[in-house]
């Protein structure tokens, strides 16, 4: 059996490959514009307080459905609360999103 291996590349980086490196494999990423970037230091994002207590309930460690119950939530709304702070914030785990918060000084 192979084993496939993931490589992404952006447009620019496809033009620079040598002919050895370039592969019929390789699918080239699409380059993000400054405007779609992730959440640097000059898109200001602001949480609610809710949303920061949700997410100070989750970095302690607790299930989906504890932190609900704590929060008076269902657990269904609780995970959509979830993915729609790590959509706001733009990152893909709840986990980063309370690296995040907590880097921020946040929770």
């Amino acid at each position: 059996m192979e084993q496939a291996t993931l490589v992404r590349r952006t447009v620019e980086d496809q033009n620079t490959l040598s002919p050895r490196e370039h592969r019929e494999n390789v699918v080239p990423l699409q380059a993000r514009s400054r405007e779609n970037a992730f959440n640097g230091p000059y898109t200001p994002v602001e949480l609610s307080h809710e949303e920061v207590e949700l997410l100070a309930e989750i970095a302690t460690g607790v299930t989906t459905e504890v932190a609900a119950r704590h929060l008076e939530l269902s657990a269904r709304t609780l995970r959509r609360r979830i993915r729609n702070i790590c959509d706001v914030l733009g990152v893909n785990t709840p986990i980063e999103a309370v690296v995040w918060a907590a880097r921020r000084q946040l929770i």
